[in-house]
């Protein structure tokens, strides 16, 4: 396939994915208030780009027409959610101090501190 044919068919499926994104967005703000689901954020016409369409089992191609797969979430709280999904993946807890089973470092960096302290000039 040559490069123009290649970049049609890229551009031909993000046209497709802006499409159906932009579907869906407007499916949800005529079902759900205009709030944020987590922060409870409220938003207006004038600041309504920054509400998103979260898909709750993040299958943005599953949307079902009664909503039951989104909710409206502010972009702080969008990136936050998909943030905790990278964390899980990983195996890190998403509440501070971890606590999860993340790789931890294994090093001593105050190892030879005590000796350094206790040395007599």
């Amino acid at each position: 396939m040559n490069n123009d044919k290649l970049d049609k068919v890229v551009a031909d499926a993000r046209r497709a994915r802006e499409l159906r994104e932009q579907d869906y967005r407007e499916k949800a703000l005529k079902l759900y208030p205009w709030v944020c689901g987590r922060c409870g954020r409220e938003f207006e016409r004038t600041n309504l780009r920054e509400l998103t369409v979260h898909h709750r089992n993040h299958d943005h191609d599953y949307n079902p027409e009664d909503g039951s797969n989104w909710e409206l979430l502010c972009l702080y709280c969008h990136d936050n959610e998909h943030q905790r999904l990278v964390d899980a993946a990983r195996g890190a807890s998403s509440a501070p101090g971890g606590g999860g089973t993340a790789t931890r470092a294994t090093g001593k960096a105050f190892a030879g501190l005590a000796d350094l302290l206790n040395k007599k000039p």
